[in-house]
């Protein structure tokens, strides 16, 4: 009894609203059958900047609804993915570099075509065409402004 009251004082503390992720093989089929804006955010696992900023992002319920119910959404590792993405009609590998490396998409996807800026977030529209980019922190009111600039398109 006491195991089982506990469990569901603590559930809550648990419990964060998620954006749902997808990946890039995924949002392909996704658009598909219902096209939908897309946001694909960079971000590498050593990048505490990043971290903060999921963090926050996903705290935010309405953020998280609208991203959810009006977006597609690709959280890219982009230094740990390893495996071939195809994306717009090109294929894409990781580029290995001693015990490191980094994934070609996330070369494309950034303009600083050396070495992305963490975290890293393209906007696109319906169509796959560039709508938004940013390098740096995305605060929950930006991206709520962005989504709804963008939804508006």
């Amino acid at each position: 009894m006491k195991k089982s009251a506990l469990f569901l004082m603590l559930v809550p503390c648990f419990y964060l609203s998620q954006m749902k992720t997808g990946t890039f093989s995924d949002l392909e089929v996704q658009q598909k059958e219902n096209p939908k804006p897309v946001v694909i955010h960079l971000y590498t696992d050593w990048c505490a900047v990043c971290k903060i900023e999921s963090y926050h992002l996903n705290k935010d319920k309405e953020l998280v609804t609208m991203m959810n119910e009006h977006f597609y959404f690709v959280n890219f590792e982009a230094e740990k993915t390893k495996e071939k993405i195809h994306f717009q009609n090109q294929d894409f590998e990781y580029l290995q570099n001693g015990n490191s490396g980094i994934h070609e998409l996330a070369l494309a996807l950034s303009k600083n075509k050396n070495q992305p800026v963490y975290p890293l977030w393209v906007f696109l529209d319906k169509h796959q065409n560039l709508v938004y980019y940013q390098e740096g922190q995305m605060t929950p009111e930006k991206m709520k402004q962005k989504l709804k600039e963008i939804s508006a398109l």
